[in-house]
Order: C-alpha cells, then structure tokens, then sequence
C-alpha cells in the first residue's frame, strides 16, 4: 500500500510539473487577442481555449498555434469586443494538462466607417460585431498548404478545387455564396497558380457571395506578390504585410476593373520590386484604384511608398464612384495620398508623417473632402491640378504653369478642406498650402498670387458649408459637387477624430497586429525630404523571413507531384560481416510506383510493397553498395532518393554543393529555402560563385553522414556572423565557417544570423572513427513499421533522451530518460525521425507509424 502510495505521488507530481504553463506575454488588439507562452517540457502539443463575450472554454482552432522555437504564440480571431481570458494547457500523450489561464485581455472593435458599408453592406466574411458570419468557411493557408489545401465550390468545372488560387478561380464564377474567410499564416511565397503574380479574387459582383483575405497574427506576409481584385463585391483584406511585390500588375493591392463595397485596412504596406519606370524604383502602387466605387481603405501603414494610392484612371464620368481613406498612416510616402481622377473622396483622420512630394491630389474634375487630418513636414499637403501650390515656382517665387505642374497637365478638381493640422516640425519641407481666397496664405509669401485663381483647396467656415459654385478649377473650370452634405451619405453626419487624436490613433493600430513583425525607424532630417530608396529598409525586406518555427498540427499533402519520403539511413557504414539496418521508403502523391537501380547487389537486397507503398532494403554487405530510387506516375514530377552503404574502413566521397551550378538540387544535401534575387559574387576553391541561397527562419538544410567529416559554408566575402550547425552556433571568419570534426548521423544547418549561402563543402576524415561508434552502430528500433509500441534495442549504451520529430521538424514526443519502449499510439500515421541521444553519441533513426 505505500508502495502504491509513493507512486501516485510520484506521478501527481510529475503530472503537475507537465501542466504548468508560463505565459510571456498578453494583448487585446481589434476583434482579436494573442497569448505567448514558453514551452513545457515532455508537452506534445498545447490546447488553448477562451472564455468571454458569449463563450466559455471555446476551444480554438489548432493553426492558430504556432512555435516560435524559444516560445509558442495562438491568435484568437472573430472576437466580438469586450473582456476575454486565454487557458493555454499542455498535452502528452493525448492527456491535458491544467494548463494557465491569463488575466483579463480587452479586445476593441474595428472602425466599420466609410463608403465601403454604404446600403448597410458589411464587405467581408465576419459580422458587424466581428463574428464570423453564419455558415462562413474558414481555410488556413501556410508556405506548405498554398498549393495543396483542397475543398469543392459550388459552381466549379472540377472539384475539389486544389490550391489557393484554383478555388478563388472557382468562387469567382459566383455561384458559391457561403461567406469565406481565407487566412494565411507566416511568410507566404509566390504560388503555382496565380494570375500575373498575383492572388486574384473574383465573385461575379454577386451581391450575396462575401470574403475576408486577412493575416494571422503580426507576421503574416504575402511575399513577392500582390492582391488583385476584379469584378469583386463584397471583399475584405486586412492584416497582411505585403512587400516585394513583382507581379506584372506591380500593384500590392490592386482594385483592378468594377469592383465595390471594398474593405481594404489594416496592412502593411512595404517596397515593392522596382518597376521599369524611373518612377517605380519603389514599385508600382502600393494600393490603387481603377473602376471600382464604394470603397474604404483604413487604418493601412504605407511604408515609404514611392505612389501611395492613385485613386481613378480612365472612367470618364465623376458619377456614382465614392471612396473613403481614413486613418492611414502615410510614413514618409512620397506621392499619391492619394492622387484623385474623377471620383468624390473622403480624406479624413490620416496621418501624413514626412511627405516629401505632395499629400492628396485632384484632377479630371473630383471632388475632394479633406478633413480631420494631420500633417507632420509634408511639403505640399494638397495640390489641385494645374494652380496653386502645383505650379510654384519655388526657386523664382512665382507661379509658373508653363514649367511647373505634377499631374502632366490635367485639368483640375476641386477640394474642400476642414480642420487639418499643418505641423512644419524639423521645417525641412517648406509646407506650403493655399486657402481659396486667403489674402495670406499659409506658408507662402503675401501678394505673389491671387488665392482666388491660384489656389489648392477650399476652406469653409463651417463643416457643413457647401463650396460655392463659383469656385472652380482654373484648368477645365470643374467645381465641387459637394457630396458630403448630401444628407443620403454617411459623411455629413460623420462625427469625426480631432487631427492630434487621430494621429494617436493611426500610430497604435494602422498596420497588423501590434504593428507587425517587422520594425523600422525613420531618419526624419534625412527622409523627411528624400524620395530615394532607403537601402537598410530595403534589404530589410530583400532578406525577410518569419521567426516562426512550426504550426501545430499542420498535415503537408502532395498534389500534382510525385513524393518519396527518404530515410535518414539511406547512408550507413556497418562493421565488416554485419548486417545494415534496414531502409525504408515510401511513395505518395501522384506517384504509383518506384523502381530501385543498383540493387540486389554485394548482399544488399529489397523488398517492394505495392499495397503499402514502401520499399524496405536490408542484408549484409559484401562490398560497397550505391543505389537510387525514382518514383513513376501519370502526372506531376518523379522524385528520388539516393543512398550508399559503406564498409567500415572505406572513406564516403567528398560532398560538394555550389548554388550557383546546381540552384537548391542535390542527392546529398537537403535544401528548403529561398534563393536571393539578387546575385553576389565571391571567389573560392578557383570558381566565381554568384547565386546566393537565403539563409532565414524559413531556411533548413538537412544531410546524414556516415563518418566524422569537416563542413565548410561559403558566404558573402563581408558576412561576419553566425549560423547553426545541429543546435551550435558558429561565426564565420571573412565570410568562410569551416566546422571540423562533424560527428556521423544526422545533420542540420539553420540560421543564427541573416546571410546569403554560396557553397558546402563536406570532407570526410581519413580515419572513419568507428572504434567510437562501434556500440552506437549497433542501435536498433523495432517493429519498423510500428503500431503501437516502438522498442529500443541499444546493447550496452545507457540512452540518456529520445526525441521525436515529424517529417517536417516539429518535436512530437520527447524523453528523458533510459527507456526501452516507447507509446506511439497516439501519433498520426505517417513518417517520423527518431533522434536517439546516449553515453555513445546520437543517432537518428527513421520510422513509419502504420
């Protein structure tokens, strides 16, 4: 009896030390909260539930859960506002812990204002209280799902619909009208399938069919290409940090042709690849608008764009198109704030922080309401086409249409202007603004024009004042049609921030959540006035990669290739007259066969099984043994997989990769990451070495040896920092890391530091070294396949921990201590990598959990 009592002490204890959670971090943000917590030990997977407006102990969807190696964080989306707690609780082996409940976390509403909403519309998959809408669909899209995620839409030629970009192909036929909510997760690249370089989504202008583009969490980026909206109704983007955008639009978010009741808020908006203009070294636009009306584009952070938002192009007619910018944050954008053909725009509570070319424009005869905003040093915060402030001639101190002028000579709108605040600040901008009929304009020299003529906006005394009908353009006489006090609009009774609020508000939440992953600060002496590119912005987001490690429980799914899942083991050196550790393979995706070369031969051999897909080589080597594996089918791409076994006291060959010969191919190294656009250039080993591979978060690559070697990584000749080598970090000298003495097995480089990767280099030692790993040679795990119950044959080691990894590198199950068998029950079918640490070194070990 005190035996038994001792145990359940014992385990009670040992459950406690498990079901703790230590929570770093809290936040309320708009509709949504966020919880960080530090990992427990022993913990296979977290889940977390939330209790507040409506709901208790609602659990959340497990993408919503991502590692972030020394943290875990969960994103709660579709909060209706109020007061909200977070429980966070472990789990082991399918058993929950107690887990830790956060304090109270406040979430805010979203500011639903603007033409978007006009007729009571709410553009987007979520209700006016934030909620998801009833029936809403929800996929997750990741860097691993963007080509596979698969679901059947009503009205398409196929189904299921596969990849992101085939099932808006398919909802834009508009037949499916069950509202979508489509969030993406971590740092997305380009796509298989997309239109120009671009995501595009379409609805047919269904009025009834709704969707929400939006990000998860401050580091979900689109990266390399835009958003593009065509004949599209009822759509919300929000949350996203878009940036390198080289798409053939060139837009990061585009309203291409007939789209309304758009919601676009929220982003980040950053550099786009230069375009072929002399005006496009930052990229196209960051956010325009052609043929489209009922518009509100909030609450956006445009990050030194080059043209903000060009707002109209060819329409023709000033009837019918409405859009509404509020609360953005124009950071040091140069242009386009934004720049207006035809259409009535409301401009209000922006914040206009270091412009160094103009603020709003007005051409073609629109009609702008300029309200509520504040300006910091932007030099010219509204020009009207073709007088005024647009043709000043600063040097002569004269008005001078013939050699002055930015809108290439159009005619004129009109803008009305109420209660914004001019702040010359550091003064390097010269602000200059001219009041209809001021005797003394703002920041101008008094009598050198006549504000009558000449001037960029009229103020009234009153918000509600009309502009008077004999105030008109100088070049096309186009007056105002005063549209904020047509009493059928929401802008006339619009209750709006004071300029110094707002400009508090845009700071705290324009941009995603908390003001996004990345963070930059801006130089005001310098880039208040520069319209160049900021280099250390720009290689910011040149080399961007999210910090985000793994999602819990995210299921990679091949289509429309051909996959083969190679062992760790395809490499073994066994002592002479022993028997190698069975290797096993296995195919999927479109792949329905595979064909072995090299074998049987030298007493290696293998078995094929059609019904279970794997091909299981074993026997004893009689000499030195190579083969390969290629997989066959009726459609995608065959992949294969190479492996040699070698006889102790033989030397493996030298393994060398250079990108710039072979890109991230290889039988030897594998490589997962992304190559830099743009080429380097260093010299080593007598070759010229141009093509650079990125090394980021979102970096790995993975090789197994079968003797000590020495590992050499070539990087840009000035690279001085580090990178990580099987969990060890290593400074580079010049630009070179040479790491001798690698122990054989598995191993894996990531990222330290930021860098660019020219070439490896492995060279095995002269003497093999299998005195020392003689006993570790001879580690075993059984039964391979496995069910339920993994055993570990380790002769005389002491085994000291056992890790299990998922085939895509998320710790699953871990032990510490020595063990002989272990419960796999609870694992999803699939492969799995056994890292097995004892007195005699690591080994790691590949299984398949049937």
């Amino acid at each position: 009896m005190k035996k038994l009592l001792l145990f359940i002490t014992i385990l009670l204890a040992s459950l406690n030390s498990w079901s703790n959670v230590t929570i770093n971090e809290t936040g309320g943000w708009l509709e949504s909260a966020f919880v960080k917590w530090a990992p427990v030990s022993g913990a296979d997977s977290y889940n977390v539930y939330y209790t507040g407006v409506g709901q208790i102990d609602k659990k959340i969807e497990t993408q919503l859960i991502r590692s972030y190696g020394s943290y875990f964080r969960a994103d709660v989306l579709g909060l209706v506002p109020g007061n909200y707690t977070i429980t966070v609780k472990p789990v082991t082996a399918n058993v929950e812990g107690t887990g830790t409940t956060t304090g109270t976390i406040i979430v805010s509403t979203h500011d639903r204002t603007g033409f978007a909403f006009e007729g009571g519309r709410v553009p987007g998959g979520y209700k006016a209280d934030g909620s998801p809408k009833t029936g809403a669909v929800i996929l997750y899209i990741t860097q691993n799902t963007k080509n596979t995620i698969s679901m059947n839409i009503t009205g398409a030629s196929v189904n299921p619909c596969v990849g992101l970009q085939n099932i808006l192909y398919a909802i834009k036929k508009g037949k499916d009208t069950r509202p979508f909510i489509i969030r993406l997760i971590g740092n997305i690249t380009d796509m298989t399938v997309m239109e120009g370089g671009d995501v595009t989504i379409e609805n047919a202008n269904n009025v009834n069919s709704y969707l929400t583009l939006e990000g998860v969490g401050d580091d979900a980026v689109g990266n390399g290409w835009g958003v593009r909206l065509k004949s599209a109704s009822n759509i919300e983007v929000r949350n996203l940090g878009l940036m390198n955008c080289n798409s053939t639009a060139g837009d990061n978010i585009g309203m291409q042709q007939n789209n309304d009741h758009i919601w676009i808020h929220n982003n980040d908006i950053f550099y786009g690849n230069a375009g072929s203009d002399a005006d496009q070294i930052k990229g196209d636009g960051a956010l325009d608008n052609k043929t489209s009306t009922y518009c509100t584009f909030s609450y956006n952070h445009f990050w030194d764009s080059g043209k903000a938002s060009l707002l109209g192009l060819s329409e023709g007619t000033t009837v019918g198109l409405y859009v509404t910018y509020h609360h953005n944050w124009f950071d040091h954008s140069d242009s386009r704030h934004p720049r207006v053909r035809y259409y009535s725009a409301h401009i209000y509570n922006n914040y206009f922080d270091g412009i160094s070319k103009y603020g709003s424009g007005s051409t073609n005869g629109s009609s702008l309401f300029v309200e509520g905003n504040y300006f910091r040093n932007s030099k010219y915060p509204m020009l009207t086409s073709m007088q005024g402030t647009d043709i000043w001639d600063e040097a002569n101190q004269k008005n001078n249409a013939g050699t002055m002028g930015t809108f290439s000579g159009e005619a004129g709108g009109t803008i009305k202007a109420f209660n914004n605040t001019f702040d010359a600040d550091i003064a390097t901008n010269n602000m200059r603004f001219v009041a209809y009929g001021d005797p003394n304009p703002l920041y101008n020299i008094a009598g050198k024009i006549s504000s009558t003529i000449d001037f960029d906006a009229f103020v009234p005394t009153n918000r509600g004042d009309q502009v008077p009908a004999t105030v008109k353009s100088f070049l096309g006489a186009n007056t105002h049609n005063n549209f904020d006090t047509d009493p059928n609009l929401y802008v006339k009774n619009l209750v709006i921030d004071e300029p110094a609020v707002a400009k508090t508000k845009v700071m705290q939440y324009s941009g995603r959540v908390s003001g996004g992953d990345l963070k930059w600060i801006f130089n005001n002496t310098v880039d208040d006035k520069s319209y160049a590119v900021i280099l250390g912005l720009k290689n910011a987001l040149t080399n961007y990669s999210s910090n985000m490690v793994a999602i819990q429980g995210e299921t990679v799914v091949a289509v429309s290739s051909q996959t083969l899942a190679s062992g760790t083991d395809n490499n073994q050196t066994v002592a002479s007259n022993t028997a190698i550790e069975s290797m096993i393979f296995n195919w999927g995706g479109d792949a329905t066969d595979a064909t072995v070369s090299g074998l049987p031969s030298s007493g290696i051999s293998f078995i094929k099984d059609i019904p279970t897909k794997t091909i299981t080589i074993s026997g004893t080597p009689t000499a030195n043994v190579s083969f390969s594996i290629i997989t066959s089918g009726t459609a995608g791409t065959p992949a294969s997989a190479s492996g040699s076994i070698l006889i102790a006291g033989t030397i493996p060959s030298d393994e060398i990769h250079n990108f710039t010969t072979s890109g991230k191919v290889s039988n030897f190294y594998t490589i997962a990451g992304n190559m830099n656009s743009t080429a380097g250039m260093v010299t080593y080993d007598g070759l010229t070495l141009t093509a650079r591979l990125k090394i980021e978060s979102s970096t790995s690559i993975t090789y197994t040896t079968t003797a000590v070697s020495t590992l050499t990584l070539v990087f840009d000749a000035t690279f001085t920092g580090k990178v990580k080598l099987n969990g060890v970090s290593y400074a580079a000298n010049a630009g070179i890391v040479t790491i001798p003495s690698v122990p054989s097995g598995l191993n894996t480089i990531l990222k330290t530091d930021t860098a660019n990767l020219f070439y490896i280099k492995t060279i095995f030692n002269n003497t093999l070294g299998l005195a020392q790993n003689a006993e570790l040679l001879k580690l075993t795990l059984y039964p391979n396949p496995v069910t339920n119950t993994l055993f570990l044959n380790s002769l005389n080691q002491k085994i000291e921990k056992v890790e299990i990894y998922s085939i895509t590198g998320a710790l699953v199950k871990s032990i510490e201590k020595d063990v002989d068998a272990i419960d796999v029950s609870n694992l999803n079918i699939g492969s799995y990598l056994v890292k097995v640490s004892t007195d005699q070194g690591t080994s790691t070990k590949r299984i398949i959990k049937k």
